[in-house]
């Protein structure tokens, strides 16, 4: 076992044995241990159970060799981090204006979920027209929820509170 060096093992896996054989799902377990470089120093009564080695799994029902799919499921966590980064970002402020447009237009959508929303408030079937350097904004005239949406514009549409 040399410095930086790493080694893999796999295994079969059945998870949820506990419930009926149509829902047990069989699967590999990777098992990739890599030499800790750096180990610190740990508070007093905090002694590891591994000292030098750090194991990482990982089930997959992948059919890429064992090599293959451990790298898979190392390139899917970036992908998860980076999404989980952004939900914490810009994402995190699209919903909270979104929520924020469901506050504003009734308490129906106050309490609706995102989607529906999107679906109610913002997906709206508009034809933009100019006239004499004017915007109008032509919406269906039988429209469901012509009702909270109209609240809802005048509100972001009004003058500002001198």
């Amino acid at each position: 076992m040399g410095v930086g060096r790493k080694y893999e093992a796999e295994t079969g896996y059945t998870a949820f044995t506990s419930k009926p054989k149509k829902q047990q799902v069989t699967t590999r377990l990777i098992v990739r241990c890599v030499k800790r470089l750096g180990t610190g120093t740990l508070p007093a009564g905090q002694g590891t159970l591994f000292d030098t080695w750090r194991y990482h799994a990982a089930f997959t029902d992948s059919p890429l060799s064992l090599k293959d799919a451990e790298r898979d499921q190392r390139r899917h966590a970036v992908v998860e981090q980076v999404i989980a980064d952004v939900k914490n970002s810009a994402f995190a402020h699209a919903h909270n204006l979104t929520r924020a447009a469901g506050a504003l237009a009734g308490t129906f959508h106050a309490r609706a979920t995102t989607a529906t929303i999107r679906d109610h408030l913002i997906n709206v079937p508009a034809r933009l027209a100019r006239s004499a350097r004017r915007l109008t904004l032509h919406l269906p005239e039988r429209r469901p929820w012509s009702t909270d949406f109209t609240p809802l514009f005048s509100t972001v549409h009004a003058p500002p509170a001198l």
